[in-house]
């Protein structure tokens, strides 16, 4: 008992939010009062359905121009919280450097299990795929990128095998990703207590969902980052992906300074970071 409850206490440390950024309610609110001001500002087109779903909906935001690249941004909370409404505010450095913006809302847990949010962002890259020339998109620069839990979905696409799922998709769907305090090994969210109540992953289903034990599937680029002041599980998560695919990975892990596991979501917006600039170098 005493050794389970040690356990416990150090997987929250190392994986809740909440203990890590006390302050978390503030970046929440924050990141939800920007998004609704972009929303009202920017040239969007929201809740475009991709699936039949009530959440499969994503935002688009194109950038001027024409054929322009897209960066895909999956939304983080441990897949159970938290929607595409609150991030918004990712998409206008972006659109002002050229690159559409597409932000996919999915199913949450626990109503819905990871496996069917896995396959409902398969469904909103293969609408993007398909959609590409009515949304004026480059269908060969389609990047993916995703925070903490969205990175784990991003490192997904990227283990998909799309002609499989789909037999008219090429096998190179996507042209890089980003990954941004990703979840790559689930097996210790299958023992961590404040998640494992609504995750209902057993040891084989966390192997089959967990992107280290899986083929590289894309031949793409993968940046990848971690906040300077991140747990080291997140570290270690971020250097388990890289060995495991060490060709896609190739680019050094971005330790992004002064950053927590939230405030690392800010950088991947902010144009002065290095997260930024590897990010927008995807399409060049």
């Amino acid at each position: 008992m005493q050794v389970g409850a040690a356990e416990n206490r150090f997987l929250d440390r190392q994986y809740n939010p909440r203990t890590q950024v006390p302050e978390f309610a503030d970046f929440f609110a924050r990141w939800k009062r920007d998004a609704r001001q972009v929303r009202t500002r920017m040239r969007a087109r929201l809740d475009l359905p991709y699936g039949p779903a009530p959440a499969e909906r994503l935002d688009f935001f194109p950038a001027a121009g024409a054929s322009n690249p897209l960066l895909v941004f999956l939304h983080g909370g441990y897949w159970r919280a938290l929607d595409k409404d609150d991030f918004s505010w990712v998409a206008p450095p972006y659109v002002s450097a050229g690159i559409s913006v597409a932000v996919i809302n999915y199913g949450l847990l626990p109503a819905t299990a990871l496996m069917e949010i896995v396959a409902q962002v398969r469904r909103a890259c293969a609408w993007l795929h398909h959609n590409a020339r009515a949304l004026d998109v480059d269908v060969g620069r389609i990047a993916c990128s995703g925070h903490s839990a969205g990175g784990h979905l991003t490192a997904m696409m990227i283990a998909t095998d799309w002609p499989n799922v789909w037999p008219e998709l090429p096998r190179r769907l996507l042209s890089g990703a980003v990954t941004i305090s990703g979840l790559f090994d689930l097996e210790p969210l299958t023992r961590a207590e404040f998640l494992r109540n609504d995750l209902h992953l057993d040891q084989a289903l966390a192997r089959d969902l967990s992107p280290v034990l899986l083929p590289w599937r894309n031949d793409v680029p993968i940046v990848r980052a971690v906040g300077e002041h991140e747990s080291s599980e997140f570290h270690r998560q971020s250097r388990l992906i890289a060995e495991h695919w060490s060709l896609a990975c190739a680019r050094e892990l971005i330790d992004v300074p002064g950053c927590n596991h939230l405030s690392v979501c800010d950088a991947f917006a902010d144009t002065g970071s290095a997260l930024f600039q590897a990010t927008r170098d995807l399409f060049s």
